[in-house]
This record gives structure tokens, C-alpha cells and sequence, in this order.
């Protein structure tokens, strides 16, 4: 983490009013639980794997990882995880 004097002034704002507790999630319990569950999945990674794929693809997955507020690795990572459990089915 930064060292207080390293943030801008915005970045310190905020940091105040984290700390006065003015921040409050409005995420109900099934969605912190499904945040969770990513979470965890992408903790417990000990592997690392190169793959190749089209431009396009990558492209898609980031913005879609992006719109779920996810590093877009996690979610290479979760649909494998969901694919290897049965979740998700090639037809």
C-alpha cells in the first residue's frame, strides 16, 4: 500500500472517508456470496498456463470480466473451474 504522503489529494479524501466509515456495500447477500465464491477460486491458483486465442476473444472477455468488476484472469480461471465441475456444458 502506499505511504500516506504518496497519495493525491482525491486519494486522500477518500481514504478519510472510508475510515469514518461513510462507505457502505450495497451488495445483497447472494451477490457478496457469488463475489466470494470467485474469490476464493482465484486464490487457490498454483499453476500458471499460457494459451492462445484470437485478439477478439480477449478482447470480450475483458470487458466482460470488467463489467462484473473481476480481473479478467479470474474469469478465464472461473468458467475453467465451472467447465471442470460440470457447470457449463459443451453442446
Amino acid at each position: 500500500m502506499k505511504k500516506n504522503n504518496d497519495f493525491t489529494q482525491e486519494e486522500r479524501e477518500i481514504l478519510i472517508s472510508l475510515e469514518k466509515g461513510e462507505w457502505i456495500s450495497d451488495f445483497n447477500k447472494d451477490i457478496k456470496k457469488k463475489y466470494e465464491s470467485y474469490a476464493r477460486t482465484s486464490i487457490s491458483k498454483n499453476k500458471r498456463i499460457n494459451i492462445r486465442m484470437s485478439d477478439r476473444d480477449l478482447q470480450k472477455i475483458r470487458v466482460k470480466a470488467m463489467q462484473h468488476g473481476i480481473p479478467y484472469q479470474s474469469l478465464i480461471s472461473m468458467l475453467i473451474h465451472k467447465f471442470n465441475e460440470g457447470k457449463i456444458v459443451i453442446k
